[in-house]
């Protein structure tokens, strides 16, 4: 019976999972959504147990497909920075606080003052804390609800807490942890004094390992449940900013990689651990054992796309918006939109920016307004590249990797691919983002493949993108007054 293993993906809209065989095959996939809860502006919460029963949904899809493979490892990827508290019996005390939500800036300012001010923390964690962070979560449910953090026995990332109903255990990987605000990335554990600092208790932090690590194995009761079989091995995984440049093949410095997921993220590998100058960047450990990226993040890339067809969308497709865009001249007649719906992370650092249409005339119609979503995403992604550009000088990339829900759009591509000036290319696991790479890891903890370098071959070249030459002085013009609205507008904010 030929060998598999599968990968799990909580995102913030659903659950995908995938079987992976030795040569790449996707031999089963599934998808489920659940709900997003917005109790305040600015707030965005989920309830963990929607997210496992998106799982085990999946898994049992998947599973009655797997006829003649046995399932050899389990591993994950997960939206990042989601705090998940279980009291002592392993039951959630409160629904979890998400990546994108906003309620932490004074929990944050106390947590860097706490430690001495901005070069300080940097000194403990080699990142700034910033608001969608786990870590300033974690003090605001202490400030805020002291019954649930008293009750609180451990804290988990999104991912972690389908590991835990999976294996009883409660542990994390070392990409995750990064994203927490409290761990010191330099030297790949928590950040004790820090912790301490603040007034949390450490013996609410789970366990950290590498991702490829073995974290546990299937129990019986999940088994009866998903129909993974009782045993399965479960690796340790990663948050899914990270996650997807594996499966992109990005460990190795030299190229870059765009996901549109929900967030963007612009990514690439290090050769060595570097510091982060004045906290610019988010430098964490990468799923490769001892190794680190460089990456910013946005938070509403594909995410301002699902809220225009949602909102301004009138009932129409994805594909019929592409069309609709299509139809409007690059540059959208000089229509601009600033993707800040939820605040921004990279490169603005504001959880209080808002979006914005500007530049509307009477001439202009629906579409471009569509195509204004979309540039104005590839806009902000720029900003993070020019900033990974300036803060590591020699990173040199000739191409871009794209990956994530976005990249199945054409057009999207090619706006990215005019916009950045560079060949934008997709590869064999573009569309499928973190999941692939879960299973890449779990394929490298269970040796089904040597280790990581060889299981990212199978993400090879797909399609290329070249820039339109003609488009570029457009773009270049349109991304100058982009950069400059939001110091323009921030009074406003």
């Amino acid at each position: 019976m030929a060998g598999c293993v599968v990968g799990i993906d909580i995102g913030t809209s659903g659950c995908k999972t995938i079987a992976l065989a030795y040569d790449g095959t996707i031999l089963a996939d599934a998808v489920r959504t659940y709900p997003l809860y917005q109790p305040q502006a600015g707030w965005n919460e989920q309830d963990p147990e929607d997210w496992y029963n998106g799982a085990v949904d999946c898994l049992r899809e998947v599973m009655a497909k797997l006829e003649g493979h046995r399932v050899l490892g389990v591993s994950f990827s997960g939206q990042m920075h989601g705090m998940a508290a279980l009291d002592r019996a392993g039951v959630v005390v409160r629904r979890a606080i998400l990546w994108n939500d906003q309620r932490t800036a004074k929990q944050c300012k106390a947590i860097t003052e706490a430690a001495g001010g901005l070069e300080g923390l940097l000194g403990f964690t080699n990142n700034r804390m910033l608001t969608g962070y786990t870590g300033g979560k974690i003090l605001w449910m202490k400030e805020n609800e002291p019954e649930n953090y008293a009750r609180t026995a451990v804290v988990l990332n999104p991912k972690d807490y389908i590991r835990f109903r999976l294996t009883g255990q409660a542990v994390t990987d070392v990409s995750d942890a990064s994203g927490t605000g409290l761990f010191d990335v330099k030297n790949r554990r928590w950040a004790d004094a820090l912790i301490e600092k603040i007034g949390l208790r450490r013996e609410i932090f789970p366990a950290v390992v590498e991702s490829v690590e073995q974290t546990g194995e299937v129990t019986p009761e999940a088994s009866a449940q998903t129909g993974l079989p009782t045993g399965t091995p479960v690796f340790g995984g990663g948050g899914d900013a990270v996650i997807s440049t594996t499966g992109m093949g990005l460990a190795a410095p030299g190229r870059v990689g765009v996901t549109l997921g929900t967030s963007g993220v612009v990514a690439t590998g290090l050769p060595d651990y570097a510091d982060n100058r004045d906290g610019l960047l988010q430098l964490f450990c990468s799923n490769a054992p001892g190794g680190y990226m460089a990456f910013g993040c946005t938070l509403a890339a594909a995410g301002s796309y699902q809220w225009f067809r949602g909102a301004l969308g009138a009932g129409n497709s994805y594909r019929a918006i592409d069309e609709a865009a299509q139809e409007v001249p690059p540059g959208s007649d000089g229509l601009l939109f600033l993707p800040y719906l939820t605040g921004e992370r990279c490169p603005l650092f504001d959880p209080n920016a808002r979006g914005a249409f500007l530049g509307i005339t009477s001439l202009m119609g629906w579409g471009h307004f569509a195509r204004a979503v979309l540039e104005g995403v590839c806009f902000s992604l720029r900003q993070v590249y020019d900033m990974i550009c300036k803060a590591s000088p020699g990173i040199q990339t000739n191409e871009i990797i794209v990956s994530g829900g976005g990249a199945v759009s054409p057009v999207w591509r090619q706006m990215l691919a005019d916009v950045f000036a560079l060949p934008v290319k997709t590869v064999y696991s573009s569309a499928l983002g973190g999941a692939f790479g879960a299973a890449l890891v779990a394929g490298a903890g269970c040796s089904l493949w040597s280790g990581l370098d060889q299981a990212m071959m199978l993400a090879s070249p797909e399609t290329e993108t070249l820039p339109a030459t003609g488009n570029l002085g457009v773009y270049d013009s349109q991304y100058e007054k982009y950069i400059r609205m939001y110091d323009a507008l921030k009074w406003a904010f």
